[in-house]
């Protein structure tokens, strides 16, 4: 998992790939979309926007991709997001092969983070996370997932 803020984008760390992916996103101007998938670069680029009330992480799974990396990148509100290490995943579900997650109902030596707006955490594939999660209380969010497919970062 990789954490950071936009406004210092160019000193982030991120591989040229994903520091691009994150620029094509923003250039798009996702806070001003209604939630729904767009196309940044064919099925290789894209970005869910997302409105949703925050839960209860006993009330929710975690998630785990193979074929693409996610940039959660947190538009408005407040977020806790909960996360493990590679082949952290415990009690797993199938994997939907065609939408590319598996859920999984426990993450062992689990983490969180709390985002506020204008803050991103990279989660490459293997990594279980369990996004949209109280911080104090429930509240409403906006947020953007930049899905990027991994392949691209061996070329």
């Amino acid at each position: 998992m990789i954490l950071g803020e936009v406004r210092s984008l160019p000193s982030a760390g991120l591989h040229p790939v994903l520091l691009d992916a994150l620029t094509l996103a923003l250039a798009a101007r996702p806070q001003e979309k209604a939630p729904g998938r767009y196309a940044l670069q064919s099925d290789n680029i894209f970005m869910n926007v997302m409105e949703f009330f925050t839960q209860l992480p006993t009330e929710k799974k975690a998630e785990l991709h193979e074929q693409y990396i996610d940039i959660q990148l947190l538009l408005a509100g407040k977020e806790r997001i909960h996360f493990g290490v590679n082949g952290a995943a415990r009690r797993s579900e199938e994997m939907h092969e065609e939408e590319d997650y598996q859920l999984c109902s426990e993450i062992a030596d689990e983490q969180s983070v709390t985002l506020q707006p204008g803050m991103f955490a990279v989660f490459m594939p293997g990594e279980p996370h369990k996004p949209g999660c109280v911080f104090r209380e429930p509240g409403e969010i906006k947020k953007v997932v930049v899905k990027v497919r991994a392949s691209l970062l061996a070329v």
